[in-house]
C-alpha cells in the first residue's frame, strides 16, 4: 500500500456530506447517483476507473469498508453501504432524516 492513500481516502470520503466511490458505467452506481439526483443531493462522485490511484483506493476501501465493490456509499464520513443498502434507506424515509442531520 501506497502510504499516501490511506490520507487521500481520509480527505475524500469527508470532502463532502455524500460522496460515491463509484466507477463510469457500472449500473448500480449509476442507479446510486441517480437516486441522489432525483432527491437533489448534492454530492461526490469519485470515478475510481478515471483515476490513476483508482485500484489502490478501490482495496483501501475494501479493507476499511469490508466491501470491494462499488458503489461505496459515505454520509457525513460514514459508511453506508452500496446501492442496495441507500435504496433501502430512501425506501423507508431514513436516508432524508440521515441527511437532514447533517
Amino acid at each position: 500500500m501506497i502510504p499516501m492513500i490511506p490520507k487521500v481516502y481520509e480527505l475524500l470520503i469527508n470532502s463532502d456530506k455524500v460522496v460515491i466511490f463509484s466507477k463510469t458505467g457500472c449500473f448500480r452506481s449509476d442507479d446510486a447517483k441517480r437516486l441522489f439526483d432525483d432527491i437533489k443531493q448534492k454530492y461526490t462522485a469519485v470515478e475510481l476507473d478515471r483515476r490513476d490511484d483508482g485500484h489502490l483506493l478501490q482495496t483501501h476501501l475494501g479493507a476499511m469498508t469490508g466491501c470491494m465493490l462499488t458503489p461505496g456509499v459515505f454520509i457525513g464520513g460514514r459508511f453506508i453501504g452500496g446501492c442496495k443498502e441507500v435504496r433501502d434507506l430512501y425506501e423507508c424515509g431514513e436516508l432524508l432524516k440521515l441527511l437532514n442531520q447533517l
